[in-house]
């Protein structure tokens, strides 16, 4: 890939904030920190106010954390498996999806080496149209970011709930079922945990978080071994990569196989977490954006590796998904044993709570930048900063949605299920926005985009790479958003779209009835500071 970093992180943002002009003593130059962070924040109009603590080790592992590979996999391998198209789609989907989630998450890197802030895309999005339409393009994306960042942390802590008890039932044979309860009950704490951890200070959560990885890709590659090693009968190359097994009700098994793009996009999504820690990041205009851009490409690669073993390792598949109600533990058990499975398990849970720890993180920071450009009917609640700068109120925020979106197991496992296709279609779908903006309005004089250190440039490859994010995420929104069960019910309907357009529209309605009086895109705190203090300010 020749994307490209340039030798200055200052490069041309020309859109944002310069210099107030006024007396030397009351001039505050940003220049005079030329070339660090919090003069790219300047740039943007809004001053330093959380620790940076997380160095480049860190913020690899974050982004690597975020799609957790060795507990995704697992969460979501059902879905081509059993409910999709096979072996086969669990496979070639993956495979697909890579490449694809390639072009995305390279043409995010960009956006967030331009604009490394904490308002991530959303506040891309405002930035890369003329003015007229900032606030509506922002709160549009604004909102999708934060209905998706919210269903991937409610959605990762259910995945580690259910994981968490399908131990218990393995290690009774079955004999005991989890109930409803017991699962949002397990949910609620982990959440409660998880909202404790992320209360803390981001010293720690620097700390903690740079362990992830090496737990992450460890984990995937001892279950390769062991499966490898301790798997007798297992399928030959036609099986894992041209058999299909429809039984989703579709009359057509192409469609049936393009279900099982669930499990790489799910996985894949969130490229954007690592720019909504962007303000706790050293050299974050390089930093955040390397980080997407090699997680992606691992992620890819060691997940093709891991579901072609978990495919091959897998037995009949009419014996899956097995009394613990997960195909992939059920592999594990019957193939490692039980005391294999145990030791093996525990750690793909810890990649599971990691995963959850690190979209906790990253969502109330997305809280804290949408209440601070008033976005939020909250009187700047949630983007007030605890002593240990951390946005306490909105790290519990995060943690009460989540819960509600939880209580849907009481409704049917298929409405649940529903947040994972959300996850990926209000994210997904808030990354294409901020991508095709910039491929409209690049040399538009009021957008004028100048790309920080990481570039696809200006040229042919800029374009092909952001076309290809564009096309593909249209078309696989399109595929999350249809039902997974024929026929159709109220209780196997897909509600992942249903809820993305209710959101929408609400807060579309809210933003005529309302929201266009306090919010009016990205805030230039800078300018306002000057214009209180009846100073002159020069810039846009």
């Amino acid at each position: 890939m020749s994307a490209s970093l340039s030798s200055s992180s200052s490069k041309g943002k020309d859109i944002a904030p310069t210099p107030l002009k006024r007396d030397p003593e009351a001039q505050t130059d940003v220049h005079s920190v030329a070339g660090s962070d919090e003069a790219d924040l300047a740039r943007l109009g809004y001053k330093q106010e959380f620790a940076r603590e997380f160095t480049n080790l860190s913020t690899i592992s974050f982004a690597f954390s975020i799609m957790g590979v060795a507990s995704s996999v697992i969460t979501t391998f059902d879905t081509p498996m059993i409910y999709g198209g096979g072996p086969a789609s669990v496979v070639w989907c993956w495979f697909i999806g890579t490449c694809m989630c390639f072009c995305l998450g390279t043409s995010i890197a960009e956006l967030v080496s331009a604009y490394p802030t904490n308002g991530g895309l959303y506040s891309a999005s405002a930035y890369l149209v003329p003015a007229r339409w900032r606030p509506i393009v922002g709160w549009t994306v604004g909102w999708l970011n934060l209905l998706g960042q919210v269903a991937g942390v409610a959605s990762t802590d259910f995945g580690l709930a259910k994981m968490i008890l399908a131990a218990a039932s393995v290690s009774t044979d079955g004999t005991y079922v989890p109930a409803d309860g017991h699962i949002v009950g397990v949910f609620a704490a982990i959440l409660c945990i998880h909202g404790t951890l992320n209360s803390a200070g981001t010293k720690l959560l620097a700390m903690v978080t740079r362990t992830f990885v090496f737990v992450n890709l460890g984990t995937v590659l001892a279950i390769i071994i062991a499966l490898s090693v301790t798997t007798k009968d297992k399928h030959d190359a036609s099986y894992i990569f041209t058999t299909t097994d429809n039984s989703t009700g579709w009359s057509s098994d192409g469609l049936a196989f393009l279900l099982g793009l669930l499990s790489v996009q799910w996985t894949m999504t969130d490229y954007d977490a690592t720019a909504h820690i962007s303000e706790e990041v050293k050299r974050a205009s390089v930093a955040a954006p390397v980080a997407i851009f090699v997680a992606v490409i691992g992620t890819g690669i060691v997940g093709w590796v891991y579901n072609i073993v978990f495919v091959m390792c897998s037995g009949d598949i009419a014996d899956l998904p097995g009394i613990s109600g997960y195909s992939a533990a059920t592999i594990i058990a019957n193939n490692v044993g039980k005391k294999g499975f145990y030791a093996i398990w525990f750690f793909v849970c810890f990649t599971a709570f990691a995963v959850g720890a690190t979209a906790m993180q990253a969502n109330a920071r997305t809280f804290h930048a949408f209440s601070r450009d008033h976005g939020l009917p909250d009187r700047g609640l949630f983007c007030k900063l605890a002593p240990n700068k951390v946005p306490v109120f909105a790290v519990w925020l995060v943690c009460f949605i989540s819960l509600v979106m939880g209580l849907l197991q009481f409704a049917s496992t298929v409405a649940v299920n529903a947040i994972f296709a959300l996850c990926a279609i209000a994210l997904d779908t808030s990354y294409i926005i901020p991508i095709a903006c910039k491929v409209v309005f690049r040399y538009h004089p009021e957008v004028n985009f100048r790309p920080g250190p990481f570039t696809l440039g200006p040229g042919l490859l800029g374009y092909v790479v952001n076309g290809i994010a564009i096309f593909w995420t249209c078309f696989v929104v399109i595929i999350l958003a249809l039902p997974t069960v024929i026929p159709v019910t109220s209780i196997t309907m897909n509600y992942a779209a249903p809820i993305t357009g209710a959101v929408l529209v609400l807060s579309w309605l809210w933003y005529i009835l309302g929201g266009r009086r306090h919010y009016k895109g990205p805030r230039n705190l800078l300018r306002e500071e000057a214009e209180a203090a009846g100073k002159t300010y020069e810039g846009k």
